[in-house]
């Protein structure tokens, strides 16, 4: 017997030839393949659509680096979450609870549940939004269907996590198709506008708080909580011995496509915000139901419509996402569970008492951004803390390059949820 059969053999693969031991250890591995596609839904939310229209509106491209440089944290986030969840077959919040004193539990617990509200207000009133522009539904009406709709979600991924998985990606691939085919056909786009805007810059406090809304839209802490719990089932004896090598290539993989396909959906509301604003001739400042009218009178019902369908898509896939987020995270962090749909009628109250004293929609969008964005950093220190030690992560413990990236991007983050207040004040 040669050494790689026996090997093989020690890892319960076929020995012999090397083509049913690849078939075997892909099997091993796909699996693993499909949770960063339920986190990415997070991340192409209708406050992302509300943040990334308004910023090329009022600014043009001016914030295209924020976007891509939000999504490359992003990437590495979601990637370390989704180790944490194999590693140890705990998610986050669980981690939290075993691991550090209650207190600091309970307190941890009480920030990421403001999280999910601020998470569910944005998605019930995107998805309200999108309802009302397809079949002129009023907005607190469409926020109680968009609820109905999200336990029918839940209640799939019930019946299979594959079924829930395929389902969330149609849906990420139907808001990127709605929104690149408005950005096709609205035009007025600028290569080289678009290319300047990688310059890392700011242009005065607007600028810099809708800078801070979009780290808030798209480096999401309620996806990280989510994404170490979607992959604590792939921790069983078969995942443990494949080799750490082939763990970090399959979760790599997820995350690449997922995130990468979340980034171009991002990058293309900026182009389409702007492409907007330059055919407006400045004349319109991203408002999202002004921007169904403005495509529709100026480009024609085919993408008014192709942009309600994209933006209800998102709301109604990514509601669902916040409340099984939401359970994750109570059960986690205090091992305590409610029924699913006491807690969608708690943190849909919020949502629906702002949308009946008729809050600006737009403005509600952005705000819930910027509120998520102070949550990010707890997230994140959350995941080096634990990511970095190697009696947590054994094998897929983060290189000491890894953990200074992550750390550095944690405090750049909490500076910015810091300086909030003062552009607030000003």
């Amino acid at each position: 017997m040669t050494s790689t059969n026996r090997v093989a053999i020690e890892r319960g693969e076929p020995a012999g030839d090397p083509a049913p031991r690849s078939r075997a250890r892909a099997a091993r591995l796909t699996p693993m393949l499909g949770p960063a596609a339920v986190a990415a839904i997070a991340y192409v939310d209708p406050g992302n659509v509300a943040t990334n229209l308004t910023a090329g509106a009022t600014s043009g491209y001016l914030l295209v680096w924020v976007v891509v440089a939000a999504s490359l944290v992003a990437m590495l986030v979601q990637f370390q979450a989704a180790k944490l969840g194999v590693a140890t077959g705990r998610s986050l919040p669980e981690l939290c609870r075993e691991r550090l004193p209650r207190w600091a539990s309970r307190l941890l617990w009480a920030q990421a549940e403001l999280v999910v509200l601020a998470t569910d207000l944005a998605e019930f009133v995107g998805a309200a939004i999108g309802l009302k522009l397809l079949f002129g539904m009023p907005v607190a009406a469409a926020a109680l269907l968009t609820a109905v709709v999200s336990m029918v979600l839940l209640e799939l991924r019930r019946r299979g996590r594959r079924r829930f998985e395929l389902l969330t990606v149609a849906a990420l691939l139907l808001v990127g198709a709605g929104i690149i085919y408005d950005v096709v056909a609205v035009g007025h786009q600028s290569a080289a506008g678009l290319a300047g805007g990688l310059v890392p810059r700011l242009d005065g406090a607007q600028s810099a708080l809708l800078a801070m809304g979009i780290v808030g839209a798209t480096v999401m802490p309620h996806a990280i909580y989510l994404h170490s719990a979607l992959t604590r089932p792939e921790t069983g004896e078969r995942s443990r011995r494949l080799p750490a090598r082939l763990v970090r290539r399959a979760l790599r993989l997820d995350c690449g496509i997922a995130l990468g396909g979340a980034a171009v959906v991002n990058l293309s509301m900026i182009a389409l915000g702007a492409g907007l604003g330059a055919l407006t001739a400045g004349g319109w400042t991203g408002d999202i139901i002004d921007a169904h009218g403005q495509i529709a009178e100026r480009v024609g019902g085919a993408a008014a419509l192709a942009f309600a369908v994209a933006l209800l898509a998102s709301g109604v896939s990514s509601s669902g996402i916040g409340t099984l987020a939401g359970d994750f995270i109570m059960q986690g962090f205090l091992n305590r569970q409610i029924p699913t749909r006491v807690r969608r009628l708690v943190t849909m109250l919020p949502a629906l008492v702002a949308l009946l004293a008729g809050a600006p929609l737009t403005t509600l969008l952005v705000v819930s951004q910027v509120v998520l964005s102070l949550g990010v950093p707890v997230a994140l220190f959350l995941l080096v803390y634990f990511c970095r030690d190697r009696a947590v992560m054994g094998g897929l413990v983060n290189a000491a390059a890894t953990t200074r990236v992550a750390a550095g991007a944690g405090l750049v983050v909490a500076a910015v949820g810091l300086f909030l207040p003062v552009l607030l004040m000003w």
